[in-house]
């Protein structure tokens, strides 16, 4: 979908149209932007940035709060659409999905016949606009999504993939974030083509193990397939918070308070996992993370607290202001069995932080 909560207001309110909106947090209470309008875009704004930041860049935008129950509504009217084609369709979003269309319910033989007259009915029926990307592979598919927005679609057959590749500027990958980005202009890739001269060896020595998939994607490999189960890696929650905290007890006590309310969303959905996670963003926007796992699920309140508490102490906590706590649980393939009485359980004994 194209700027999706943003064009959802706009629909909604018909005075908003041909303004910039930003649809997100408070600019007077370090909200950050979650999306704008494409009036809002031409000013230099986009998703994730600090509400305060936008508005600077433009004093006339109008700010307002997501209203998830709408854009859910419309995103159930969006899948009707898809699954009338096919029933393989994988959600990345509200806004967003893969759909496999090799074998579908009306046997079209085109797949950019079919994204077309998904365009078409999306437009019927909400009144919003949504782009394309029609390609063989996952990768593909998505970098062309965004190729021709708004309201376009792009198609890349397996003739033109490795042209299109070698075009393709490195920070359009899916998959390659600010950080690597960097790393990879450092090394002098800037497009595909670049990219493509590097060997596996030489990916996976810069990247790690995703040097696997940088070395595919460049090639335009992708054989994932379109998942229609999602199965969820990890749980969390975070908060930024009005002014910076220094008091260490208040800082505890905040992170205490994220940790009880991820344990209780971990318990509604029946779900623990064996990795604890914190997050710390201090005042200067330097953000850093503290983990610790374990051979067993962590199934007690007190037990996340007390973790979250004890990765706390590894960090700058009551020297460096903080702006922002979080505490994320993942890990939870590890089998379950663990938790019942008949089977055997990994025991835990705590030797202290000096063992």
């Amino acid at each position: 979908m194209d700027a999706f909560f943003a064009a959802v207001e706009q629909r909604n309110h018909p005075e908003l149209k041909g303004k910039p909106v930003i649809v997100g947090g408070d600019p007077d209470k370090r909200g950050v932007v979650s999306t704008c309008s494409y009036e809002a875009r031409k000013f230099g704004i986009h998703s994730a940035m600090a509400s305060s930041l936008a508005r600077k860049l433009c004093p006339q935008a109008i700010f307002i709060k997501s209203n998830f129950s709408d854009y859910r509504e419309v995103s159930n009217q969006i899948r009707e659409i898809f699954f009338e084609y096919t029933d393989l369709v994988e959600p990345l979003s509200l806004d967003e999905a893969y759909l496999d269309v090799t074998e579908n319910k009306f046997n079209i033989k085109s797949a950019t016949i079919i994204a077309e007259e998904i365009r078409t009915k999306v437009f019927q029926k909400t009144q919003l606009t949504c782009s394309a990307g029609v390609s063989f592979n996952k990768f593909l598919a998505k970098v062309a999504s965004d190729i021709n927005k708004p309201n376009g679609i792009c198609v890349v057959t397996p003739a033109e993939a490795s042209d299109f590749i070698n075009k393709l500027p490195i920070r359009k990958f899916y998959g390659v974030g600010k950080a690597t980005e960097k790393h990879m202009k450092e090394l002098g890739i800037h497009y595909g083509k670049d990219l493509k001269l590097f060997s596996l060896e030489d990916l996976v020595y810069h990247f790690g193990k995703s040097g696997f998939y940088y070395y595919k994607i460049a090639h335009g490999e992708d054989d994932r397939p379109v998942q229609t189960h999602y199965e969820r890696k990890s749980l969390g929650k975070e908060r930024t918070y009005a002014e910076d905290i220094l008091d260490k007890e208040l800082i505890e006590s905040k992170l205490i308070e994220i940790s009880d309310k991820v344990f209780d969303q971990l318990t509604a959905r029946n779900l623990f996992g064996n990795c604890i996670t914190i997050k710390v963003k201090y005042y200067n926007f330097t953000q850093i993370t503290r983990s610790r796992s374990f051979g067993y699920l962590v199934s007690e309140r007190e037990k996340l607290s007390e973790v979250c508490l004890s990765l706390l102490q590894d960090t700058e906590y009551g020297r460096i202001p903080i702006r922002l706590l979080g505490v994320s649980v993942s890990g939870f393939d590890l089998k379950r069995e663990l938790l019942t009485e008949e089977l055997p359980k990994q025991l835990y004994f705590d030797f202290g932080d000096d063992f």
